[in-house]
């Protein structure tokens, strides 16, 4: 805990004022929580990078930042104790605490994983579940106006039931597209929920933004199939009908008609900010054969974001980005500066892009290796390391809020999210 003496005192209120209309600079506070193992080990972000001890010191963090808000949320498989029972005492605690100190929560309620007694996203009854669990937590914190109720829906299903890394662990098609629907129909039923305790809510879609590049000739079809894929959990979530390859896999591997009607009967954009993830190994090189590997960074965010705003026309926020810092020390200092060129050069270009955010606020463990091994390895990769010292990416971050938070505020637009005071 941190001892407010008048020095620290003095500190925490000279750092950013609470959130105000324009640009929404922010960070995050990493909670994965996927199982690995057949379900045998956790992986709790929160609790691996030290957060459910120094919590009261990283919020401190985030003031000093310069971030007026803050992707985070609380575990599911701590609050979530059985249906209709919810533990949310941590909750209580650290919410209000945010809410004391003017930082404006995103909250993510669901990070890659459920708790032991759903099992994984194959068990059916997830998306009812969920969105009760997204109600309560709306009823019990009726001042938070901001969710991703969902994170990364993709990379959810991607990870845990195409590729085999995590949580049902499934390497098949139709395991792959239950969770597709699972994930997604959850994702749409929390937000109906959420808007039935704040009408004036707003969902920050916070999804990995991919593309996959052909490596020869005989690539073209694998590329344009998961050029295809790609955009699956968000046409699903917004009711836009997807392309004829799709419809044909979708419903080849188990999604029926009506499941397909549901998704395109939904009208929740009105109430949404597509969030784009970015990193290095968001683009991909497509073999003839259809495998595929990472390409490094090859278009780039604005390209690649580009055609995700093409397709869907929501105003955009940059939702997560990161780079490891190296033996130089410079290389996550240059990464963020590059990504935000990428934002500024849409922003000038038209594209309505209302935020950006460091992911995450400390260093990482395991993610070098998607958490499947249980390493222990930190990953430096924070605006701050595990002590709570700043990086170079935290210092070049704290700058370039100072630098351009007055401009953009100026600069803001009525596309910028109507946000309500937190009470």
């Amino acid at each position: 805990m941190l001892d407010f003496n008048e020095a620290a005192a003095a500190r925490f209120a000279a750092a950013a004022p609470a959130a105000r209309p324009g640009f929404m600079f922010a960070t995050g506070i990493e909670n994965s929580a996927p199982t690995i193992d057949g379900g045998r080990i956790r992986r709790d972000q929160l609790a691996e990078c030290g957060h459910y001890d120094r919590w009261r010191e990283d919020f401190a963090l985030v003031r000093e930042t310069g971030c007026g808000y803050l992707r985070y949320g609380p575990q599911l498989h701590r609050c979530f104790v059985a249906p209709g029972r919810y533990d949310f005492s941590f909750a209580e605690e650290a919410f209000d605490a945010l809410r004391l100190q003017g930082t404006v929560p995103i909250v993510d309620l669901c990070h890659f994983g459920v708790p032991d007694w759903i099992g994984d996203f194959q068990n059916t009854d997830f998306p009812e579940l969920f969105a009760d669990y997204a109600g309560a937590f709306a009823r019990r914190f009726p001042w938070v106006q901001l969710y991703t109720p969902v994170n990364e829906m993709f990379i959810t299903a991607v990870f845990s039931a195409k590729y085999g890394w995590w949580n049902e662990q499934a390497m098949d098609d139709r395991s792959y597209v239950t969770a597709i629907k699972n994930v997604v129909r959850a994702n749409v039923l929390a937000m109906h929920k959420i808007l039935e305790v704040r009408p004036d809510a707003l969902f920050v879609q916070s999804e990995s933004t991919e593309h996959f590049h052909p490596e020869c000739p005989a690539a073209l079809a694998h590329a344009e199939f998961r050029n295809g894929e790609r955009f699956l959990t968000l046409d699903l979530n917004y009711g836009q009908r997807v392309c004829s390859a799709m419809y044909e896999f979708l419903l080849d591997n188990g999604m029926t008609r009506d499941e397909y009607r549901f998704f395109m009967t939904q009208d929740l954009r009105r109430h949404c900010i597509m969030g784009n993830d970015w990193y290095a190994t968001n683009e991909h090189l497509i073999t003839g054969e259809g495998s595929s590997r990472w390409a490094g960074e090859v278009f780039g965010y604005g390209p690649v974001t580009r055609l995700y705003h093409d397709r869907y026309r929501l105003p955009v926020m940059h939702t997560e980005t990161n780079c490891d810092e190296g033996p130089n020390g410079d290389e996550a200092e240059r990464w963020l500066w590059k990504q935000w060129a990428g934002v500024m050069r849409l922003r000038q270009d038209g594209v309505p892009i209302l935020g950006f955010t460091w992911y995450s606020l400390t260093d990482q463990v395991d993610w070098d290796v998607a958490l499947r091994q249980q390493r222990g390895k930190v990953n430096p990769r924070g605006l701050y390391d595990l002590d709570r010292r700043p990086r170079a990416a935290g210092r070049a971050y704290q700058k370039l809020i100072r630098g351009w938070s007055e401009v953009l505020s100026r600069q803001g637009s009525c596309l910028h999210p109507a946000l309500a005071g937190q009470g």
